[in-house]
């Protein structure tokens, strides 16, 4: 007679087992995979998720830069109100200002520091374009 505690120790390994047939699998698929296969399928959907990625993060980056000069020039213009003369509003505005410039060039220190880690063999931008991973043949 099993107690409870071996039936639950069966069914995780089983699970785990499953799990990492499964993910060889995927690997197995992506690396062997015949021209319109389930790899070659995974590949493009992996493809076009990192272009999604990429168009997100520069969107994202536009996005802060607006919100940051936004809320800098609203500081800056709050802080010559006679009624708002508390300490910090130039500094929140100049801050705000900074902020916008760092993130509207974003992309531009981003390819600047995958280039210097990779040693000049990576070029980083916000432009869609196919990503292939292996030989895909």
């Amino acid at each position: 007679m099993t107690t409870i505690f071996q039936r639950k120790d069966r069914v995780l390994a089983a699970t785990l087992f499953l799990t990492s047939l499964g993910s060889a699998s995927s690997a197995f698929g992506q690396a062997a995979s015949p021209a319109g296969g389930l790899g070659a399928q995974l590949n493009a959907m992996s493809g076009e998720a990192i272009n999604a990625g990429g168009q997100f993060g520069g969107m994202a980056m536009y996005v802060a830069a607006l919100v940051c000069f936004i809320g800098g020039v609203w500081a800056l213009w709050q802080s010559r109100h006679p009624q708002n003369r508390e300490t910090g509003r130039v500094a929140m505005g100049l801050a705000g200002l900074v902020l916008c410039g760092l993130f509207a060039t974003g992309g531009v220190w981003i390819n600047k520091a995958a280039v210097s880690a990779s040693g000049g063999n990576a070029t980083i931008n916000d432009a869609p374009a196919m990503v292939q991973f292996g030989t895909g043949g």
